[in-house]
C-alpha cells in the first residue's frame, strides 16, 4: 500500500549503544508528500510491577536489524507510508533514557498514527532484542521481546 516503494521509505534503521536522538528519527520522515508524521519515544520508567527499577540493559541477536527492516517493510506494505524510521538502544541505561524511537510519515495523521503504533507493536512483539531489569529490592527480571 506504500506510495513509495518499501526500499525509499525506509529511512534510517538503527540498533545502537549512543544515545538516540528525536531530532534525528524526526528528520529522517521528513518528507513533502506526509501531511502526518506520528512519533513513538519509549524511555526507561522507574518501576514496573510496582517495584522500583533501579537500571536495565538492553541486548539484541546478531539479526536484529534485519528482523526491525523486515518490520518495517511489513508496515510499508499495509499502510500509505512516505517514510520510516526506528532506532533502539542496546546496552546499559539509566532511568529517563530513550530506549526506543520510531516515525512514520503518512498523507494523512489517522494513517500515520496507526503505522507508527503498528511500527513499535510489532518491534515491540518481534524483534529480537531482551530486556534485562535490575530492581531495588535485589531481584531482576529479564523480559523478552519475542
Amino acid at each position: 500500500m506504500s506510495e513509495v516503494s518499501g526500499q525509499d521509505v525506509i529511512r534510517l534503521v538503527g540498533v545502537r549503544e549512543t544515545p538516540l536522538s528525536v531530532d534525528e528519527v524526526f528528520g529522517a520522515v521528513g518528507d513533502r508528500g506526509a501531511g502526518g508524521v506520528a512519533l513513538f519515544v519509549g524511555t526507561v520508567r522507574d518501576s514496573d510491577h510496582a517495584k522500583e527499577v533501579r537500571r536495565l540493559s538492553y541486548s539484541a541477536h546478531p539479526t536484529v536489524e534485519r528482523e526491525l527492516r523486515a518490520v518495517m517493510e511489513k508496515v510499508a506494505a499495509d499502510f500509505p507510508v512516505r517514510a520510516l524510521a526506528a532506532v533502539h538502544r542496546v546496552g546499559d541505561l539509566e532511568i529517563g533514557d530513550l530506549a526506543v524511537v520510531v516515525a512514520a510519515s503518512c498523507p494523512h495523521r489517522a494513517e500515520a498514527f496507526a503505522a507508527c503504533r503498528r511500527l513499535i507493536d510489532d518491534l515491540k512483539a518481534q524483534v529480537p532484542i531482551w530486556k534485562h531489569q535490575l530492581f531495588a529490592d535485589g531481584t531482576d527480571e529479564w523480559v523478552g521481546a519475542c
